[in-house]
């Protein structure tokens, strides 16, 4: 079995279930006593959010860079960055460690399409939302149609993952908010709907909406497992 290799704390709640998800999947798939072989380099987040906040891309960078090449020193065999947002920074992690990494927007893009679906509703941060790096990879390399909520309502998601899911807190009031703007998605055409943010699946399960729901934490955790028991895998780079 390969080690995978985790940068988490991103929040850590959501860290979390990574490794939840990882170690059910290979007792599942193995039986017996076996668990995951994870390696997880977990960042001071309130360093992170406030480099994301001011902009400071680079510097978040720097640190990203060292985590994955601590996690290659360790004994990892695949690079994992356990939220969406910080795949804006997927490039140059991938272009300084020698081991494959694991795009979580590929993972998801091929469950939407293994599900026979072609126009996606996006949900996350504000930068996942807005920004070119996750929504255009989806375009470009996996042929998907994505929809975004309108901007009130971008706001008010950033608001809460940051203000709430980021510290714990699972506001059903914030629950039900975001089943509407779900179903909003849906009425502009949305055939199912990506939990782009690893933290809203802390609020939103499948089973709560009609409309399918693609987790990204869980299919990330899952096609990790997929490649550390069989090393096959058309996902990693």
């Amino acid at each position: 079995m390969k080690t995978i290799g985790l940068i988490g704390g991103m929040s850590w709640e959501s860290s979390l279930e990574y490794y939840r998800i990882a170690n059910e999947a290979v007792k599942a798939e193995l039986g017996g006593l076996h668990s995951a072989k994870c390696i997880l380099y977990s960042v001071d987040f309130a360093e992170m959010e406030s480099l994301m906040s001011r902009g400071a891309w680079m510097e978040a960078g720097t640190l990203m860079i060292h985590a994955a090449q601590s996690l290659e020193n360790a004994g990892a065999d695949v690079i994992l960055v356990c939220t969406n947002t910080v795949h804006k920074l997927a490039d140059e992690i991938r272009s300084h460690v020698s081991i494959p990494f694991l795009h979580i927007a590929d993972a998801a893009a091929q469950s939407v399409k293994a599900a026979g679906l072609r126009t996606i509703g996006l949900l996350g941060t504000r930068f996942t939302m807005e920004e070119d790096f996750y929504a255009q990879r989806l375009v470009d390399r996996h042929g998907l149609k994505v929809l975004i909520p309108d901007r009130p309502d971008r706001e008010r998601i950033h608001e809460i993952i940051f203000a709430e899911l980021c510290l714990g807190v699972v506001n059903p009031e914030s629950r039900k908010y975001l089943l509407a703007v779900i179903q909003t998605l849906a009425q502009k055409g949305a055939e199912g709907v990506l939990l782009g943010c690893t933290e809203l699946e802390l609020l939103v399960r499948p089973e709560d909406s009609d409309i399918k729901l693609f987790p990204t934490t869980r299919i990330h955790a899952l096609a990790a497992v997929e490649y550390a028991v069989s090393g096959r895998s058309d996902l990693v780079e």
